[in-house]
């Protein structure tokens, strides 16, 4: 169950479970800000998501997804915004890959 209150806090406690890289969305893959390594929808996984709701403001909805890839022996995570405020080419990839999962 998640228990964190704040997306800074469940970042970090994501780290400390080995979770180190910053991915961002490239097109339709992933690539990470410490590696070189471009991830495709089918060489990682989504191991946890995490939904974060602002306390007044809308605009502070956010979604973090805890990922993994076998492949490369790399964890990480991405930040999406949520609702209006969420990043639709995001949104497709993440869609991809819960197709692929049987």
């Amino acid at each position: 169950m998640h228990t964190l209150p704040t997306l800074s806090q469940t970042l970090a406690q994501l780290k400390k479970a080995g979770y180190t890289e910053d991915f961002n969305l490239h097109g339709d893959y992933l690539a990470g800000q410490r590696s070189a390594i471009r991830l495709a929808p089918s060489e990682f996984v989504v191991d946890q998501h995490f939904r974060f709701e602002g306390p007044s403001d809308p605009a502070d909805e956010a979604v973090l997804y805890a990922i993994s890839s076998a492949r490369f022996n790399l964890k990480g995570t991405l930040v999406n915004g949520y609702g209006t405020s969420s990043d639709e080419a995001t949104d497709r990839l993440l869609r991809a890959i819960q197709q692929q999962t049987p």
